[in-house]
């Protein structure tokens, strides 16, 4: 049915193209906010600090969300999926590999505020790049799993994209999900959460808090919320209940979160803000002038 042209059920003809047409809005803002934001780091030397190298690797994971939204969205325009099985194994990994990425990035950037603001020490090199190894080196390590039989890549219900198989809801998924979930969403989440907490109650009141310590919990929240509720009514319940239709909508939501974090960590710092405007600028800087 996925590399076939008939339509998956539950979809009309302009249905899957709504859906494609969004998938592109979300891979091409997701890609350009965030290769604005690598490309900055790449040609200004002043964002190479360790605490910036941690925004880099979060631009990396959702730079890769964005490009696997990316093949989704052509596929649902072609209203099938042309790369066949293992083409959806492939989709299915790079698509959980980036996720948990960005997800555990975000829980070392808040880490890594908390270590800046609350400690008064910088952050070091090894200390950063331990982080970001272990962010992608976790990350892979889990989204190997589904590839070797604890959990399983199939198709999404528009048949044009592919995630974890929730369909089945059997013990095998059952198992991976939960030990999945508490070390890649509820322990992100509550490091997330607690940092910022900490460094509200020490640098609230003082107004020195510079970074926005509520949106960066929202995002993981409401980004990846849907996703988890999906899995776990797939637990506890036949997931086939729910309409088709309603299953792409985590999916969507999930694939708006690239764009929400180059807006947060990204534009909403003043100085890859400027990085980015100095890319962007026709006119070298002065020290490029000066040399």
């Amino acid at each position: 049915m996925a590399e076939s042209s008939t339509l998956p059920t539950g979809f009309g003809e302009l249905e899957v193209l709504a859906v494609g047409m969004v998938l592109l809005v979300e891979a091409l803002s997701g890609l350009s906010l965030n290769s604005l934001t690598i490309f900055s780091f790449c040609k200004t030397p002043e964002l190479r600090t360790p605490c910036h190298l941690l925004v880099l690797s979060l631009a990396l994971a959702d730079s890769g969300i964005s490009l696997n939204a990316l093949v989704a969205a052509t596929s649902s325009l072609l209203r099938r999926w042309p790369y066949g099985s293992d083409g959806c194994q492939i989709h299915g990994f790079q698509g959980f590999v980036t996720a948990l990425a960005s997800i555990c990035g975000s829980a070392a950037i808040a880490w890594g505020r908390y270590h800046h603001y609350c400690t008064r020490s910088q952050l070091a090199w090894n200390s950063a790049i331990s982080l970001v190894l272990f962010v992608w080196l976790s990350s892979t390590f889990w989204a190997a799993f589904p590839l070797l039989g604890w959990g399983h890549y199939d198709y999404e219900p528009l048949g044009t994209c592919c995630t974890l198989d929730y369909s089945k809801g059997d013990r095998n998924f059952t198992s991976f999900l939960f030990t999945m979930s508490f070390f890649n969403f509820a322990m992100p989440l509550f490091i997330t959460i607690t940092s910022y907490r900490l460094m509200e109650q020490k640098l609230g009141k003082s107004g020195h808090l510079q970074v926005n310590t509520t949106l960066p919990a929202r995002t993981l929240l409401l980004g990846w919320g849907p996703y988890a509720i999906l899995y776990l009514y797939a637990v506890i319940a036949d997931v086939t209940s729910i309409s088709p239709k309603l299953q792409m909508v985590p999916a969507l939501i999930a694939k708006m979160v690239p764009t929400i974090n180059a807006i947060n960590y990204a534009l909403g710092n003043e100085m890859i803000c400027r990085g980015i405007w100095q890319c962007l600028s026709p006119q070298k800087s002065e020290k490029d002038r000066a040399k």
